[in-house]
């Protein structure tokens, strides 16, 4: 019984130590390397362009890593997604349409938070598929356009179910978060 026991709890304990290894060993050279300061302005014009077409605000961030701590206490990708939505206050806007890109390199993985209006206009599949879009353009190491990409197919559907109506305050800054 002991030996199963212990046998059971390493086994649960390897995928852990493996996760925690990767994200050690992503670190914020390659972040800046897949997203130089030429793509993240790129990004952060393509972010304001696009918000001049509707009323969500649009924020991209990009985590080499995650911190210790989170991967410790267990937090999976969508968690931590859901974390920075908060945290730089993406859920705080007038029309309660933030949406949120997050890209965690060393995952190899993108997550999309949306607003509760966001959410009740536009499906999650929608937003899966262009998760999926971007992590494909980024494992052949197309980081520029891939967000590009994915940024113009935001834009169209926030524009086409949230439409500007006039000139409005920009509430979230364009410019990308690097962590």
């Amino acid at each position: 019984m002991s030996q199963s026991a212990t046998s059971s709890s390493g086994s649960r304990l390897a995928p852990r130590m493996a996760r925690m290894w990767r994200h050690w060993r992503s670190t914020a050279a390659k972040g800046r390397r897949a997203f130089p300061p030429e793509t993240l302005d790129a990004i952060g014009k393509a972010i304001t362009a696009g918000e001049q077409t509707h009323r969500s605000e649009l924020r991209l961030i990009v985590e080499h890593a995650m911190p210790f701590d989170a991967l410790w206490a267990g937090m999976g990708i969508r968690e931590r997604a859901i974390a920075l939505f908060a945290e730089y206050g993406i859920w705080d806007t007038e029309d309660n349409c933030g949406v949120l890109i997050y890209v965690n390199l060393a995952e190899h993985r993108v997550e999309i938070v949306t607003d509760r209006n966001v959410g009740r206009k536009i499906d999650n599949i929608v937003w899966k598929r262009l998760c999926a879009l971007m992590t494909q353009g980024f494992a052949q190491g197309q980081f520029h356009a891939a967000t590009l990409a994915a940024l113009e197919q935001v834009n169209a559907l926030l524009a086409e179910h949230f439409p500007a109506k006039g000139a409005r305050a920009n509430e979230l800054p364009d410019r990308p978060i690097m962590l």
